[in-house]
Order: C-alpha cells, then structure tokens, then sequence
C-alpha cells in the first residue's frame, strides 16, 4: 500500500492567566477596551507565568499532541520547534523541549519564520520522514510574546498572547495528509515585522535596553496590505496545483493575526463557505503558535471530520507566508 505523510494528531496549551482587555488597557495609553474590539476582534488573551519559558509551553503541547497520536515521546525520532521568542539565543529551544517531554532519541532543531513558522516546520517533517520511512517528526509552534511587548505602542501591545501548538507527523495511507505545501518569503518586505535589538547587528547593551530596541515592533498597515496581496495567490495557487478549488475546502486554518483582518482575507479568499478555525477573540495573536492552536481546537471541538480537506495558511515577520493543503485521517477513526 502507498504511504502519504500527515498529521497523526494535535495539542495546544494556553497559559492559564487570563489577561482582559480591561487589563490591557490599564497597561496601555489611549487602549480601551471598546477601541481594541472595534479594531482587532480580540476580547482576551494568556499571558504566561513568572516561572513559565517558551520550552514549558511547548512540552505541554507536545505532551498532548502526542497522547492524542497514541505515540509515547520515545517514538519522536525529529523535533522542530518554530519560535521567535526562545528561551535563550542558544542552545535551541527544540533541545530543550526534547528532554522535558523525554524525547532521548529525537534529532532536534528550531526553526524562525516568525508566525509562518509552523507551516515551514510542516515542510520539514515532511521530507524527514519521506526520507525515513517509518519514523515520527514533532512539530511545535510556540511564542511568548508577553515577554517583549511595547506598553508605549498601543498597535502591538493589544494583540499578543503565549501559547504553542503542536502536531505530530507521520506516515498514512495514500490520499490521507498532506496533499502540498508552498513556502514563500519576502525580504523587501522584512522592516514590517521586527525586534530591532539583541542581534549580532545591534548586541544588547545598556543603549538598546534604554532605546527599548529589544521590543516587538511592527507596522500594522503595512502587514494588512502584505498579506491581502499576497496570501490569497499563495492559497490559489496551492490549490490549483492539487487540482482543487476553495469550494472543495471544509476548513481554513490561518494565523490569528487580528480578527479584523481575518475576516477581510475570508472575504477576499472566497472562503466563506468553507469553517474557519478563530481562536484570536479568546488568545490574541499567539505568533507561530497560531495555527497549531486553532487546527488543536478545531479538531477537539468536532468541526474537523475525518476526510475532511484542511487549509493551513501562515504568514509572519520577514516576511513569510507558507501554505499547507492537507487531508485530515482522525486519529480514532484510524484506531
């Protein structure tokens, strides 16, 4: 029997801190919480822990994608993280992971396209495993973001939240899992999305710090306008290349950058019949977490089927969109 490579199961973990809009705005000047729904959708986010790292986030979701794989951590043979907010610049936050989850046996590495990140880390254990049959990749997207907010801009400091999402990969039966992915980056674009300190360009020092150089920054319009150029010929052209069109698919996944903006590249995608997977009123923008999260909570909520067809797009910082068309084989059904 021909073997594809999918998605064997999924997890997610959200802090349990529960930051209101409310509380954002005592934070922020000129942030109420009328203006924050007006303008971006979101009603709450998580904001991680004291004792809590961007590795403790991730294991948790790790944990969960894997009991519902029915895989035990010693099964992992390759870990990639997707982050832009590791624990340290080194060693990788994916080694990290792998010996909290007990992963002994898992090559692992972390991978940076901002919040296209887990898209890009798909494509990795893809080839992986194609590469070796037989074997399983964990991929993880996690931020925590809270860490590197701005309190003085109020465009940034309203949409992020922690949290990580996970999948676990793996061979299936023909016409099951991942049907294709396509990954693009745009590096004219790269000042929209930026954390302009703490670089071998600009090493932290007392300048940086007091410059606020190590925050978060981004250029809100300039994002919207990337991605509504950009995404839906991403989307179309996948799509196309599967001989499928948007009417055949049951659920689209996309980062939850902003509500709003959600809602315009539905529209413009010509998505609206198909179930959209939304977390960011609850959680925010949890970065590269986003998608794995959403497809999580899809799945667990039941508006996944099994055969269902699974529309992944991310797009992030550097600026990077990746696409993923998949088949999605329920993990009960396949037991």
């Amino acid at each position: 029997m021909n073997r594809t490579v999918g998605v064997l199961g999924t997890g997610s973990y959200v802090p349990d801190g529960v930051v209101t809009n409310s509380d954002v705005a005592a934070l922020v000047k000129d942030a109420d919480p009328e203006w924050i729904v007006r303008k971006t959708a979101i009603r709450g986010r998580r904001w991680a822990a004291d004792d809590q790292a961007t590795s403790d986030l991730a294991a948790h979701a790790a944990r969960r994608a894997l009991e519902h794989a029915g895989l035990t951590a010693d099964r992992v043979d390759h870990l990639v993280v997707s982050t832009s907010t590791g624990d340290f610049p080194q060693p990788p936050t994916a080694c990290l992971v792998q010996h909290l989850i007990g992963a002994n046996s898992a090559a692992s590495v972390d991978v940076n396209a901002v919040c296209a990140g887990f898209v890009y880390g798909l494509e990795m254990a893809r080839g992986l495993v194609l590469a070796n049959p037989g074997t399983h990749a964990l991929v993880i997207g996690a931020d925590l973001y809270s860490r590197i907010l701005d309190f003085d801009d109020r465009r940034t400091a309203v949409l992020l939240g922690d949290g990580a999402g996970a999948a676990v990969v793996g061979e299936l039966p023909e016409g099951d899992g991942i049907l294709g992915i396509d990954l693009s980056s745009h590096g004219e674009a790269q000042d929209l999305i930026k954390v302009a300190a703490g670089g071998s360009r600009r090493p932290t020092t007392a300048q940086t710090v007091a410059e606020g150089g190590h925050y978060f920054t981004m250029n809100g319009r300039g994002v919207r306008d990337f991605v509504m150029d950009n995404v839906p010929p991403a989307l179309e052209k996948l799509l196309a290349k599967s001989g499928l069109t948007v009417e055949d698919v049951d659920c689209f996944v996309p980062h939850q950058a902003n509500g709003v903006l959600l809602d315009g590249l539905v529209e413009r995608c010509g998505l609206g019949g198909a179930h959209t997977a939304r977390v960011v009123e609850e959680y925010g923008n949890l970065g590269s977490a986003s998608v794995p999260v959403a497809l999580d909570h899809a799945v667990r909520s039941g508006a996944v089927a099994d055969g269902d067809l699974l529309l992944l797009a991310a797009f992030g910082g550097g600026m990077s969109v990746g696409t993923c068309l998949l088949r999605w084989s329920d993990p009960e059904t396949r037991r």
